[in-house]
């Protein structure tokens, strides 16, 4: 019973990000992918690999990690464009400063 409770769990985690992302695409106005649907990604795919490497079903399994080094790539990613935009905003910064 335990199991299926992990599955579950990660089943509503991982179906989360689509209402995120439709929420945050409805307020916008436009498609977009917030951060929060990748953390979610990742969050719902490791639960459910756990899941799947537990029921020892390698399609499954094979399809969450392929998933999760995706969802992992993609939030690697933001992070480094979130360090350049405040490097960006530092510079911007600095330069204001040195000009007044």
């Amino acid at each position: 019973m335990l199991w299926i409770v992990i599955g579950l769990i990660g089943q509503v985690i991982f179906s989360l990000r689509f209402i995120i992302q439709w929420l945050a695409s409805e307020k916008a106005k436009k498609s977009i992918v917030p951060d929060v649907f990748w953390y979610l990604s990742i969050a719902g795919s490791l639960t459910l690999l756990t899941y799947a490497i537990h029921q020892k079903d390698p399609v499954f399994i094979l399809g969450q990690a392929a998933g999760s080094f995706i969802y992992l790539r993609n939030l690697v990613l933001i992070k480094k464009n979130n360090e350049k935009q405040k490097a960006k905003v530092g510079i911007m910064k600095a330069k204001n400063v040195s000009n007044n």
